[in-house]
């Protein structure tokens, strides 16, 4: 299919039928086999480049099929075999049952079994954007739909394409990526060079014509014409063709595809799953990054460090702690304590096959049953004793989880509600005492416990506050209260800071990135956690999002170059600040995010990177990138490859362009003077790959180094072709016309070459030349500005294959395929001329990069490549 779709440019079916053309005209005049060579040559030449070209996008293809499969495999939460355990989507089976939360999408066709409050998103199957209620009444889940609230269980009848989801998808052709912002200023750019090439091609062919015809006439055989004279004809005509396949540079948008997906294909390995091609490209503009803290820049493997429990401060360190706390408390307070764990809480304990006890939950969750269960207590027995009521299931804009459960034996039930520290003690009007009585809370002991939340945050420990209420069952008692809550703890949760992340931010302020903290931790939390990773400075601002949201547009503009730290932050405080660095600041910005609401976020920014172990369906569909490992190194990663796949594509773009308007002018010049082009159009051909798919792969896949995290930013509209591209560009192509157009009207006498076959021997060794200085030119690309381009040669290994392959086949051609490319073997000295003249285009390259493109009044180079002044270093960074 490939091969088939290759064969279907213009450029290519025309030098076909010429071939073709050339063979029967060739075979007539000149007999067999000797007349079909030139046809066949070029044939064979056309089939080379379809393969590579086939092959090239084989290759990608599958690349893709591997990274599209990756992106649509999702884990899930599974009852199976009476264990509780997590399943890829695509071993999901009929009799499984789902556990469903808010943020998941639902992965099959189900039953409702159980479930609180559940109300799911149909609009991508019905079109009605109003949430449906999912209950006794109306069970039916259906796969594809989005769970906007609550939490279920579900069991599974239908999956794959048996689903409704899944007829709707065979309908559907799956829709290609569009094209990258690269892509469309780089064809942009290849449609101006394509329009040059033409112009050029038809201009050769008039003046290889008008020639043609000049001699003819002086030669008084303007009436005489014969088949070899249609074969000349002929031959013009295939010159022109092959001018224009080599002028226009198909290989640019080649370049950029190969180039992301190299960068796709290496950043899988380093736990980033690339779902938008374009992405890749963006990350490496990005100006800012707004990131979460828990377990982006800590490990979000958290532990409960200290409690606050009957007025007395407890650290937990040890399995033996429980020994320490249960003499201050009594019975009674740890029965309630041990109830408001195991009650209220959205994840399960459950016992694997190897009888290991596992807690399948959110981070938070998690380490607050670990506690529950080193206490003493006992997941299965709290759920037996007691019958949930109604489920509030924690979501980021109250901040809390709330759940009313029926007491056993008893005409009352019990609402246990657990949260953001500020928010529960507010709901809070009295105090649980050692003895298990409630007493009302003083404003005096209010004081006291924000000062213990104060200390614990200080200590970059995250806060809880767990509270109960006991509810007379004649009341209303469906509907869960917000108020005259009784206190029982303050949990302090470590969530240790990863290793790396001081050195990730230390590398992105040096490479000009902002790096903002958006939390929705207490604000001495987030500014403890934030100076300790490197965020906050001493200059910088901490802010809390409802003072954030309060600010008039103005302060906002005064404030937001200063923001560092925004905690206690709700999503839409986050999807305001993202807002604002776009559209004022003009910023192109970065955003992490794991829950449903972040997904508003994470869409209206330029680059959306969604956590994948802790983010929900929801948010990995709104993102661009998924964070397999939810660390903040691997977002620092991404920036670096998007900024090689950017500076890659210009270095191709200045080989590129410097071989095309080589070849476009020493063929253009040599027609107009001498009558006949020294570039044949086997030779073209050979250029062509060599100039497209084979330059595409050695220049594209080129791995990062550590320079591109020493420069800022690259704009959002700076020209792909800077300054510096053109002075290499021009420079290195007046060398080479140069010498090529010297070698053609005075080769014979500077090589002393004599005999019949002088004029192919110099055929021959301009041709070899010019591949040859494409080789030196293709090795001087590998940087744009540095003197030492061989630095760091060694660990492409793409690179040097292409290389080492293209020499290679260059000896082949020149030295065997005489027959088909129009050369003849060369002696070893003008091998070796060859390779010096090649050298000394190296040479001149150098000595061109120590031209400055633009200085200032010092003389010093002022200006980098991509247009933006070179950072700092030293205090001035500071």
């Amino acid at each position: 299919m490939f091969v088939w779709d290759a064969l279907h440019d213009l450029t290519l079916i025309i030098l076909m039928a010429c071939a073709v053309v050339s063979i029967g005209v060739g075979i007539a005049t000149e007999g067999w086999p000797n007349g079909m060579y030139d046809g066949v040559g070029i044939v064979l030449c056309i089939l080379l480049v379809v393969m590579v070209t086939a092959i090239s996008d084989y290759r990608q293809s599958l690349q893709f099929k591997v990274l599209d499969k990756e992106k649509k495999n999702v884990i899930v939460q599974v009852t199976r075999e009476g264990i509780r355990q997590k399943v890829s989507i695509f071993d999901l089976v009929v009799g499984d049952v789902v556990h469903l939360s808010i943020g998941d999408v639902v992965p099959a066709d189900g039953i409702l079994i159980s479930g609180h409050s559940l109300s799911v998103d149909e609009s991508s199957l019905s079109g009605e954007s109003e949430p449906v209620d999912i209950n006794v009444k109306k069970p039916f889940l259906l796969s594809g739909t989005k769970v906007q609230d609550g939490s279920g269980k579900m069991l599974v009848t239908a999956v794959g394409m048996r689903t409704e989801w899944g007829k709707l998808m065979v309908t559907l052709s799956e829709v290609g990526e569009d094209e990258t912002p690269l892509q469309v200023k780089l064809n942009g750019v290849a449609t101006i060079i394509g329009k040059i090439g033409l112009a050029f091609a038809v201009l050769t062919f008039l003046v290889l014509v008008a020639r043609f015809l000049v001699t003819k006439a002086n030669h008084h055989e303007i009436t005489k014409w014969s088949s070899r004279d249609a074969l000349e004809l002929l031959n013009f005509f295939a010159i022109a063709v092959t001018i224009i396949v080599v002028a226009v540079p198909e290989g640019l948008p080649l370049a950029v595809t190969l180039s992301l997906a190299f960068a796709m294909k290496k950043l899988m390995k380093d736990r980033a799953l690339v779902r938008h091609l374009s992405a890749c490209e963006t990350m490496g503009s990005a100006c800012c990054i707004c990131t979460d803290k828990t377990g982006t820049l800590t490990t979000n493997h958290m532990v409960v460090d200290k409690i606050w429990i009957c007025e007395k401060t407890k650290s937990i360190k040890t399995d033996d702690d429980k020994d320490l706390l249960m003499p201050s408390i009594s019975e009674g307070v740890h029965g309630i304590l041990l109830q408001s764990i195991f009650q209220n809480t959205g994840s399960e304990v459950t016992k694997g096959k190897d009888g290991k006890t596992n807690i399948l939950g959110t981070p938070t969750e998690t380490a607050i049953l670990e506690f529950g269960l080193l206490m003493g207590g006992d997941f299965k027995t709290h759920h037996i004793e007691s019958e949930i009521v109604k489920v509030e299931p924690f979501n980021s804009e109250k901040k809390k989880m709330s759940v009313l459960v029926s007491l056993p034996d008893s005409s009352r039930v019990r609402a246990f509600c657990k949260g953001a520290s500020e928010i529960v003690l507010e709901m809070c009007d009295n105090i649980l005492t050692s003895d298990g009585k409630a007493v009302p809370l003083s404003e005096n002991q209010r004081q006291k416990i924000t000062d213990v939340i104060n200390g614990f945050a200080c200590e970059a420990l995250r806060t809880l506050c767990l509270a109960f209420k006991d509810i007379e069952k004649t009341s209303d008692a469906d509907s869960i209260p917000d108020s005259n809550y009784t206190l029982i703890a303050v949990v302090g949760i470590k969530d240790p800071v990863r290793p790396g992340v001081k050195e990730a931010v230390r590398t992105c302020l040096a490479a000009g990135i902002t790096v903002r903290m958006v939390t929705g931790d207490n604000i001495n939390t987030a500014k403890a956690i934030a100076k300790e990773c490197g965020i906050l400075t001493d200059t910088g601002l901490a802010i809390e999002g409802p003072d954030f949201r309060n600010k008039s547009s103005q302060e906002l503009e005064e404030i937001i170059p200063r923001l560092q730290v925004m905690a206690r932050s709700s999503p839409l405080d986050k999807h305001k600040l993202v807002t604002q660095l776009r559209n004022v600041f003009k910023e192109v910005v970065a955003v992490t995010g794991d829950g449903t609401n972040d997904a508003p976020a994470l869409s209206e920014a330029d680059i959306g990177l969604a956590m994948g172990i802790a983010g929900t369906e929801v948010a990995k569909e709104s993102a661009d990138v998924i964070v397999m490992d939810d660390n903040f190194k691997t977002i620092v990663n991404v920036a670096r490859w998007g900024r090689a796949v950017y500076i890659n594509i210009q270095k191709f773009v200045q080989f590129q362009l410097t071989v095309n308007v080589v070849a476009l002018m020493i063929n253009f010049i040599c027609a107009c003077i001498s009558g006949n082009a020294p570039l044949t159009t086997v030779q073209l051909l050979w250029v062509n790959l060599i100039m497209d798919t084979l330059g595409a792969l050695a220049l594209a896949t080129e791995p990062p180094h550590d320079g591109l995290m020493k420069r800022p930013p690259i704009g959002r509209n700076v020209s792909i072709i800077t300054k510096t591209m053109w002075r290499n560009i021009i420079g290195q192509s007046i060398y080479q016309i140069i010498v090529l157009v010297i070698l053609q009207f005075d080769g014979k006498h500077l090589l002393k070459l004599s005999g019949s076959d002088a004029t192919k021997i110099l055929n021959t060794f301009i041709f070899n030349t010019f591949v040859i200085c494409q080789v030196f030119n293709e090795i001087n690309s590998r940087d744009m500005e540095k003197i030492n381009v061989f630095k760091g040669i060694f660990s492409s290994w793409i690179f040097l294959a292409v290389m080492i392959s293209t020499v290679v086949f260059q000896i082949v051609i020149v030295e065997f395929l005489g027959t088909f490319a129009n050369t003849v073997p060369l002696s070893w000295e003008l091998w070796l001329a060859s390779v010096l003249i090649g050298a000394a285009s190296l040479v001149i390259a150098v000595i061109l990069k120590c031209i400055p493109v633009e200085t200032n009044k010092d003389g010093n180079t002022a200006k980098h490549h991509d247009g933006y002044e070179p950072l700092p270093s030293g205090p001035d960074l500071a």
